[in-house]
Formats: structure tokens, sequence, C-alpha cells
């Protein structure tokens, strides 16, 4: 008989076991426990079809059309749980709400000798519990500055100094602009930006400060949670002015190397902000290869734009002067600014 367990214990026990995740795999791309491993005892077809047993026929139907698709790989999904069980022959399990999936895999995984822990709730408890752990207060140091700044190597920098640090763009995959997909891999959706976002939170002291970058709410197609959100707009932010000169060379050295193509595309989205004349020179720049002109062409509009958003989200914020764009250097800055 498995063991039915809360949240708090599942996520303990996950740092040395496996979890399997057997909903099907559409319900895993949406958003997964990190880490877990998905082995679906339904696909999203065949659960589409159980479903609509459920829903139009009843819940007897719906359990013979489930017998009938899982009957059929029994072998495959035995095999597959005793190997992802490993040595210690211990799995986590759970499906959406721990109901009929999570149930009959740990039945097929015990038959096997396998000792199955299995979600109370299954992965809707543990989202409910992601929410509640966004909601805990957070000490937040905020590093504002405009495009080009260099804010995100200022927080790697920190962070490998011994500091504690929430890279948003990071989990996101976008760099937060226009050309902030330039380079990344795909963008993971918003609920799996959450998810990870949360298992990076509970590694942290939220006793002490952490270092984070002024975002809106929006980085790509990942929105940050409205209680993080929140305390960052009413956390100080230490806004890094440097030169739009400094910074346009910075974003040259980051950028210079994607295909022009690729480029023009990225200065074509935020056309209507440049305006026509702007957007047509920012593209004749690249096309002849003069990137410093077209980062100061795109710099205009982002300036304007950051300076309105920090006015209009943040009410208290104190400006550090820096020539360059030093991620050493300007990390000191704002280390002696905190320690104030």
């Amino acid at each position: 008989m498995a063991n039915l367990i809360q949240i708090e214990q599942f996520l303990t026990l996950s740092v040395s076991h496996p979890v399997i995740d057997v909903r099907s795999p559409s319900e895993f791309s949406q958003g997964h426990v990190p880490g877990a491993i998905n082995i679906p005892l339904f696909d999203d077809q065949e659960r589409k079809i159980v479903g609509i047993r459920y829903k139009q026929v009843n819940k007897e139907a719906a359990m013979y059309a489930g017998l009938e698709f899982a009957g059929k790989k029994l072998v495959e999904l035995a095999k597959e749980g005793e190997k992802k069980a490993g040595k210690n022959k211990t799995l986590l399990v759970h499906c959406w709400r721990g109901g009929m999936r999570s149930k009959s895999m740990v039945w097929l995984f015990e038959t096997l000798g396998l000792t199955c822990y299995l979600l109370e709730g299954g992965y809707k408890s543990y989202r409910h519990y992601v929410h509640n752990e966004m909601a805990l207060q957070l000490h937040l140091n905020v590093i504002g500055g405009r495009t080009g700044s260099g804010k995100t190597d200022i927080l790697l920098y920190l962070e490998q100094a011994g500091e504690q640090v929430i890279d948003l763009e990071g989990f996101a995959h976008h760099k937060g602009s226009a050309f902030g997909a330039l380079g990344e891999s795909s963008q993971p959706t918003t609920e799996q930006f959450e998810n990870e976002l949360q298992l990076k939170l509970s590694g942290l002291d939220r006793s002490r400060k952490i270092w984070i970058e002024d975002e809106s709410r929006n980085i790509g197609k990942c929105v940050i949670p409205g209680e993080l959100y929140s305390m960052m707009r009413a956390s100080e932010i230490i806004f890094l002015d440097i030169p739009r000169e400094i910074r346009a060379g910075y974003l040259v050295n980051h950028y210079a190397e994607y295909d022009g193509e690729a480029l023009k595309r990225c200065v074509l989205r935020i056309e209507k902000k440049l305006g026509g004349d702007r957007t047509r020179e920012a593209l004749e720049s690249i096309e002849m290869k003069d990137f410093y002109n077209a980062a100061m062409i795109t710099l205009h509009y982002y300036d304007k734009a950051y300076m309105h958003s920090l006015d209009k989200n943040h009410k208290y914020h104190h400006v550090i002067h820096s020539d360059r764009v030093d991620p050493a250097i300007n990390a000191g800055l704002l280390q002696k600014h905190f320690k104030k």
C-alpha cells in the first residue's frame, strides 16, 4: 500500500528519490515539479477520450476505457518505473489530484517490489504550495538601470561572491527586451517559470537580503508572480546611471555576433515605438554593420521607456553614477550603498 504524504514531505524526499509524474505529456509540458520524470499512464488523446466518456456516459465507462488503454502498455510502464527507481527501489508518484491515475501506477510499481510515496492532492496541491510560498516576505535589494547597464552580469558576480541572488531573466530564458530571445533556449510556460523560481527560493535564507534585477511584470512571455512583483515595487531600488554611449558599446559586444536578419526582426518589433525614421535608420545601420549606431537608436526608445517605468512603479530610488559597464566595479558600488 502506498505511503500517502503531504507536499512538504514529498519535496523533502524528492532530493534523494525520483519524482514520477504520471499525467499526460501536455499536462507535464504546461508545468511540473522541477526534476520530475514524466511516465504518462495515458497519452494526450487517450486522456481526452477517457474524459469524454466520463462526462458523456459515466464513471464506469471512463474506467473501462482507461483500462483498455493502460492494459496494452503495462509491461512498458512497469519497466520504465523500475528503471527510474534505481538501486533505492523508491519512487515518489503523483498525478493531477492524487486520483486513479497515480493510484493505478503505484499499484503497478508496488507489484514489482518498489516502495512508493503518493502525493496527497497531486500536482494541484504542489501548485497551491508554490503560490503560498511566493506570498512569503522577502528582503530585496533591487538593482535598476537602463538597458545595457549589465545588471544581469552584476547579479552573477554577486552570486559568485556569496550573495543571495534571484536571476529572473535566467529562469525566463529571456533578456527582457525585443532582443531578449536571441541566444536563449525556448521560454518555459509561466507556470513552469513559477515552479523553478519557487525551487530557487526554497534554498535561500529569507531573513537575509536577496539581490534581484528591476524588471517589467512580463519577461518575454513569462509573468512574474504578483506577490513577488509587489515586493519588488515596494523595495528600495538602486538606479545605476551609466552614459548611453558606454551602454551602446556594451550592447555591441553582446549582440553584434547575431545574424543581421535576426537583429532586424527584433528592431521591427518596436517599430511603432521607434517611429518610421528611426526604424529605417536602425535597419540601415545593421545592414552596414554599424551596430553601435543601431544600438544608440534603439536605446533612445528603451531609455525613455525605462525611466517612465521607474518613475511610475518605484516611489523610492537612489542613483549611483558609474562610467563603465563592469560587474565587479558596479557590484562594489551597490554593495557599498546597501551597507549604509
